[in-house]
């Protein structure tokens, strides 16, 4: 079984159970992993974290549901497994742009947001790839970030570049790490999840952030080019065809991306 195979089994079980609780550790033994690499791994393919996915797709069947029958707006949101009305109604005006108790008289505000399917064909385990495990002590960097999202992550690295460069270059020159740090985590499932991405030094720089990476095992994969497309293009690659064949299971600590002699290594941390 590929991993289409199984994302596709994951995305069924969510359709059963948009109105029950969905069970992360049921979701990760579909693909064979932790959960915090079943969360990862999706991500990562889907172009969405997890727990949006399920957010958007119960709200866009809560929306149907409500213009369709008469029930209560407390019964939607406990149906759709939301703990109150107020955080219902909430995640709904930002989804549709306008209340629950209006949407029977503005039907052309609703909004499907459709379920995922993946070409089970495709087999990309064929992929090869390099790589080496290494243990890295405790690293104290210093930089800046922001934060983004799965979808505008990829465009925004290279304008947050090129803005760190045009300041801080001529007194730290290059970059010495970037970081990705994933906020999304089981418990986001009212808000938009996000993501941080961190350009590093090694050097002390005062006036930057303190950041501290621990001790930790890494699966290291060097790719032969710093540019952002390119490191992407192949993390995605590694995540999508290495990954979920092997024994790894991540650790939750940020992805790092080791930037020297025009190569980068791509570190994913692995649990012991």
């Amino acid at each position: 079984m590929n991993i289409y195979q199984s994302l596709n089994q994951m995305i069924t079980y969510i359709e059963q159970n948009l109105d029950q609780d969905i069970s992360y550790t049921k979701l990760a033994q579909f693909l064979g992993v932790n959960e915090y690499t079943m969360q990862s791994l999706f991500s990562l393919l889907c172009n969405i974290s997890i727990s949006d996915y399920i957010r958007k797709r119960r709200l866009s069947e809560a929306g149907f549901y409500l213009y369709k029958t008469d029930a209560k707006i407390i019964d939607i949101a406990l149906k759709y497994q939301y703990e109150n009305p107020t955080s219902f109604s909430r995640a709904f005006e930002k989804f549709y742009g306008i209340k629950p108790s209006q949407i029977k008289n503005n039907p052309e505000k609703l909004k499907l947001y459709p379920k995922l399917h993946f070409n089970e064909s495709i087999d990309d385990r064929n992929e090869k790839f390099e790589y080496s495990i290494i243990e890295q002590e405790e690293l104290i960097l210093y930089g800046k970030g922001f934060e983004t999202t799965h979808e505008n992550i990829g465009k925004e690295i290279p304008l947050f570049l090129k803005e760190i460069y045009e300041k801080y270059f001529d007194l730290y020159g290059y970059i010495d790490y970037g970081m990705i740090v994933y906020k999304d985590t089981i418990e986001d499932r009212y808000t938009t999840p996000h993501l941080e991405y961190w350009a590093l030094y090694k050097k002390k720089i005062p006036e930057f952030t303190k950041y501290t990476i621990p001790k930790s095992k890494w699966l290291s994969l060097s790719i032969p080019s710093l540019e952002p497309k390119i490191i992407q293009e192949m993390s995605q690659k590694f995540y999508l065809s290495f990954l979920p064949s092997s024994q790894y299971n991540i650790r939750p600590l940020p992805e790092l991306e080791y930037y020297h002699d025009d190569i980068t290594e791509f570190l994913v941390p692995i649990e012991d």
